[in-house]
């Protein structure tokens, strides 16, 4: 088993690594954001990526997520952990908070960056439960534990949630904002979504941990938000989130029975012999074992 950690603003290494190991891994579908860091965290296996590039200089919309998971896959991780700053669509889920989405709403322009096929290649994949859901409630149990144990504060860890994905990199307009919450989105973000359904392509878990930084501008009792105020909120919350990570690590049990590699087998459509031999040549990571 190796776990794949995907760390977001404001979290761009692991310290409590050790035996590590900086990769450069080159992929079918690009150069993913920066270095893989490969090491040892409680004894078990784990690949960590910051998502932006360290030294955050890569916009939510220029993200390669289709290299950043397609090289985990390459290094042998089965499980993915994202961790994440988002806006809080909900007075309930204040910053601070935790929120563990297990739904997703698209409001993104770039469909097609979401998807390793294409290129006379087809397939649909089952998405209606995007998230892990083993995943997800062995993270929730985790992090109440350690936030009482440990870190003894006041943080809520809600196990559940609908995460809308928006372009960015500007945040909300407040109609927008608005309109979210009239339709039932609990977080805002620019950055997972795209990580879940190619998780799911690729046959690994997937679980965001999104770390509520604001309450977005529909919050009329507080500031707009600016970039000052999600920093200053980014400092306790990354401090909290490698902690979870930590113990998560370690509790996470050897093997997977949640069926989350399996969704792959009836969902390529195409006759194989029909592929173009570039397209599967850039396929094999992902699916190769699928393929005669």
């Amino acid at each position: 088993m190796t776990i794949g950690i995907i760390g977001g603003s404001g979290l761009y290494e692991m310290k409590e690594l050790q035996s590590i190991k900086r990769r450069t891994v080159k992929t079918p579908f690009g150069n993913p954001s920066d270095k893989f860091t490969c090491g040892i965290l409680e004894g078990r296996e784990v690949v960590f990526l910051p998502r932006h590039g360290v030294g955050h200089h890569i916009l939510p919309s220029e993200i390669n997520s289709r290299a950043n998971i397609c090289g985990m896959k390459m290094l042998g991780v089965d499980r993915v952990i994202s961790v994440s700053a988002v806006g809080s669509l909900r007075a309930a889920y204040r910053p601070g908070d935790i929120v563990l989405p297990d739904q997703y709403f698209d409001r993104t322009k770039g469909s097609e960056r979401h998807t390793f096929f294409g290129g006379g290649i087809v397939a649909h994949v089952s998405f209606g439960d995007p998230s892990c859901d083993k995943l997800r409630k062995a993270i929730a149990g985790t992090a109440r534990r350690f936030i009482s144990r440990e870190w003894k504060k006041d943080v809520r860890v809600k196990d559940r949630g609908v995460y809308v994905n928006m372009e960015g990199p500007a945040f909300s307009t407040r109609a927008e904002s608005n309109v979210y919450r009239k339709l039932g989105f609990d977080i805002i973000g620019m950055t997972s979504l795209a990580e879940a359904k190619l998780c799911r392509e690729a046959g690994l878990c997937y679980q965001a941990m999104a770390m509520v930084t604001d309450y977005d501008c529909w919050h009329q009792a507080r500031e707009v938000v600016t970039l000052e105020m999600i920093i200053g909120v980014l400092h306790a919350n990354v401090e909290l989130a490698r902690g979870i990570v930590r113990r998560l690590v370690a509790e996470l049990p050897e093997s997977r029975d949640c069926g989350c590699g399996d969704f792959m087998k009836t969902a390529i459509v195409t006759d194989p012999s029909l592929v173009p031999p570039a397209t599967m040549k850039r396929l094999k990571p992902i699916v190769g074992e699928f393929f005669p």
